[in-house]
């Protein structure tokens, strides 16, 4: 099964193997992809991979950049700049896929401002990640208005229209890990009192408007998927209040939209998201969402991605850390080679940038 083709849209994928969108701060101050990306993601290709999704890209020069030396794709010069990340991907056969992320509230590193935004002036949960350039407890942000509402809309789909520009064959709408948009979806962060805010169908307003004016702009022969998860980047045991009623109406609403996929990530894609006896979290945005499903959470060995395939919850899964210690894990997979264990130290540590080590390892072809 994990080595049977795929059609994602309009491609064809030669396994249900995809890299996990991964922060590595290693771009340019100014945003643009480098020499140093390029490498990193063509090793992803060679190693067999069928797909790949950047690690997050800000979209705007103003709020959404999360991190210093976090690629761009805000401007027609950081869009070029992933030109020969792109090409060099699709020369080794595989697809690459920009994930666009808002950082708002979560943001710890933004060159163009200090302030950051979000639904309502609450500061996430939990303190800025260290090895990703940050310190301390997250600023508490501005309560985004009506403009703040229109340009992120704006940026967004500039941004989804640069990538396909750019050659990238879709973009993901990062609506996860307590960025952004899953901040209107987060009760404890959103507690507006107009169309945007209180019930579950309100905080999912502004995600759908987002998915929409990206489509209406971009969808024709272009992949769009969306991200999604419970948990956060500092808050990683966060449920929905609601369970699984949430997850059916998050997920249904999603489904209707027009989007080619729904990305879900949990701290074990196998095991029961909602509860005891309930469904894991890839297998309710399959029921709800009916459409493809990629599944992200402790999938690098072969028999727990194979079961959740199998059962029908997912049709492709993704590989983040088993990926960072594995570029070529699905030639691994494929010849029976034993993985590497994930060395955070070695390769998160101090900093989260891609380091000599990791380019100039063997991969298996």
């Amino acid at each position: 099964m994990l080595f049977d083709s795929y059609k994602l849209d309009s491609k064809k994928l030669d396994n249900r193997y995809v890299v996990a969108p991964m922060t590595r701060i290693s771009a340019e101050a100014d945003g643009r992809a480098n020499d140093r990306m390029k490498k990193y993601y063509q090793r992803f290709a060679k190693g067999g991979f069928s797909a790949i999704i950047t690690e997050g890209i800000y979209p705007d020069t103003t709020f959404s950049q999360g991190y210093n030396n976090q690629p761009g794709i805000a401007t027609d010069i950081q869009a070029d700049a992933w030109k020969p990340v792109v090409n060099t991907v699709h020369d080794e056969g595989s697809i690459i896929i920009a994930q666009l992320m808002h950082a708002g509230g979560q943001s710890q590193g933004n060159a163009y401002t200090d302030e950051t935004i979000a639904p309502s002036a609450i500061a996430p949960k939990g303190e800025q990640l260290g090895f990703y350039g940050g310190s301390g407890a997250f600023q508490t942000p501005r309560a985004m208005d009506d403009q703040d509402f229109l340009e992120v809309k704006e940026d967004f789909v500039a941004a989804a229209r640069r990538a396909k520009e750019a050659g990238f064959d879709g973009v993901e709408i990062h609506g996860a890990n307590g960025y952004l948009l899953d901040q209107f979806l987060t009760d404890y962060l959103n507690k507006r009192e107009d169309e945007y805010g209180g019930s579950v169908e309100n905080r999912l307003r502004f995600v759908l408007e987002v998915v929409d004016e990206i489509l209406a702009e971009v969808g024709e022969d272009f992949i769009i998927g969306i991200r999604i998860s419970q948990g956060k980047v500092a808050d990683q045991t966060h449920k929905w209040a609601g369970g699984e009623k949430e997850a059916e109406q998050i997920f249904g609403a999603l489904g209707k939209t027009g989007l080619d996929y729904i990305h879900v990530t949990d701290g074990d894609a196998t095991a029961p998201s909602f509860g005891e006896g309930s469904k894991t979290l890839a297998g309710a945005a399959k029921t709800y969402g009916g459409i493809t499903v990629i599944a992200n959470g402790q999938l690098q060995e072969k028999e727990r991605a194979e079961s959740l395939l199998d059962s029908g919850q997912a049709d492709l899964v993704s590989i983040g850390t088993g990926a960072l210690a594995n570029p070529d894990l699905p030639n691994k997979v494929r010849d029976n080679v034993e993985l590497n264990a994930f060395d955070f130290e070695k390769i998160l540590l101090p900093q989260a940038e891609v380091k000599d080590h990791e380019l100039d390892a063997p991969i298996r072809k």
